[in-house]
């Protein structure tokens, strides 16, 4: 085992890593505590502790800790350009909008996790950090999977119009909450698949239900998109297998098994999808918005316009009291910055796909197989966002900044210990 392997901590071993994370840098320490404090909301928990910003103030000790911490070099890849891209975009729009105060109040909606990305890329730089770094997102993440699986559970799987609520913030509403199930699930599943025969059956059942979970909280979030979107999922991850005729049976019998699961009444919202009038708002939504950005292709009507916009120019096409967002990612970015937005948007999703692929190739899986199954897991994790994200406005929540991060912090690790690699064997 070389010093910078992470197998010392698989899966839980909390001592060594309690003991690595002392030793580490001031940056380490403070991303890893803005991760905790984003996903798990303490604040929101005990408001006792809630006097200060603490994610703003962690983020602000990784900005001071990045400059102090002498591992940390700039890490260069073509997202970084799609970033920065995407970021004049928005900034520009921003300038040109129909209403700039509009665009004013939410300029940390964005440019929040563009600072964020950066922070994460060149922090997060060798295989241990990465571990712990992904084991604190998993079990944040796994934390609320369990909460509200067991919710579901207690309330005897029935369906309620609200789904199931997760803590106060960006996953609080169900639809949110599906899609950080469907980033979460794919991962964990990945890390259980490669570490099931490296640790303890005890590890091995807790590792499970990080993968379990989130798919109970996806079913009982009563979100259509999501259950779709993890329907999808579930094929793509199993594809290979699909003309094998014993896992076919057995995925087929698995798909049944989920859609019997969900409640009567869940079943009747697939049945209307289309007819009803969530549905019908949201395809008026899609319409206009692809008239907002033909009629205005290179700068959309402006960052977070889209239901000011909307609620001016097309009343007639409001079924509720008021204009919302549009309910697709792509219609959001491409409305709030034009297709001069929209591209370096959808190119960020698909270098997410490119990583995901590359990690995937076999002599990458043999040479490092915790980055190459965490990395493919984000990218299906990417996949689910995409998909659960044609029905939701998510396009600035932490599913594709953070999953973008971890692909290329996971990818530049790789390449970092792969030269290492070289290097001693060239020694030797």
């Amino acid at each position: 085992m070389s010093s910078g392997s992470a197998s010392e901590f698989y899966f839980l071993k909390i001592k060594p890593m309690w003991q690595y994370f002392k030793g580490e840098h001031l940056s380490f320490w403070m991303i890893c505590c803005y991760l905790f404090f984003e996903y798990t909301r303490p604040q929101a928990i005990f408001p006792v502790i809630n006097f200060l910003p603490w994610t703003q103030l962690f983020l602000l000790g990784s900005i001071a800790g990045a400059f102090l911490d002498k591992s940390v070099k700039w890490v260069n890849t073509p997202a970084n350009f799609f970033m920065i891209w995407l970021a004049i975009a928005i900034y520009i729009s921003s300038l040109t909008a129909y209403y700039p105060h509009l665009s004013k109040e939410h300029y940390i909606d964005f440019y929040g996790w563009f600072v964020i990305y950066f922070l994460i890329i060149n922090i997060v730089n060798t295989e241990k950090r990465f571990y712990l770094f992904l084991i604190i997102f998993i079990l944040c993440a796994a934390k609320i999977s369990i909460g509200t699986s067991k919710s579901w559970a207690m309330r005897g799987f029935g369906f309620t119009s609200w789904g199931l609520m997760g803590p106060k913030g960006f996953f609080q509403n169900s639809g949110e909450l599906s899609i950080l199930m469907l980033t979460l699930f794919p991962v964990a599943f990945k890390l259980w698949e490669f570490l099931k025969d490296k640790i303890s059956r005890i590890e091995s059942f807790l590792l499970s239900l990080f993968w379990i979970t989130p798919i109970l909280t996806i079913l009982g979030a009563s979100s259509r998109g999501s259950q779709l979107a993890l329907a999808v999922l579930l094929l793509m991850m199993f594809r290979k297998n699909v003309f094998k005729v014993k896992p076919l049976i057995i995925t087929a019998v698995f798909m049944v098994a989920l859609f019997s699961f969900l409640p009567e009444e869940q079943k009747d919202r697939f049945r209307s999808s289309g007819d009803d009038r969530t549905s019908q708002q949201r395809l008026l939504y899609w319409e206009r918005g692809w008239e907002m950005m033909k009629s205005h292709p290179f700068l959309g009507v402006g960052y977070f316009n889209f239901s000011r916009y909307f609620a001016t120019h097309y009343p007639s096409d409001m079924l509720y009291d008021k204009a919302e967002l549009p309910h697709n990612i792509f219609i959001q970015v491409g409305t709030d910055s034009g297709f001069i937005g929209l591209i370096p948007f959808i190119l960020l999703i698909v270098y997410c796909f490119v990583v995901g692929y590359k990690m995937a190739k076999k002599e990458v899986y043999e040479s490092n197989r915790l980055l190459s199954c965490s990395c493919v897991g984000m990218s299906y994790g990417i996949l689910g966002f995409m998909l659960a994200g044609q029905f939701v406005t998510v396009a600035y929540y932490p599913f594709l900044w953070i999953g973008l991060s971890f692909l290329v912090a996971g990818s530049n690790v790789f390449k970092i210990t792969k030269k290492k690699k070289i290097v001693r064997y060239q020694e030797d």
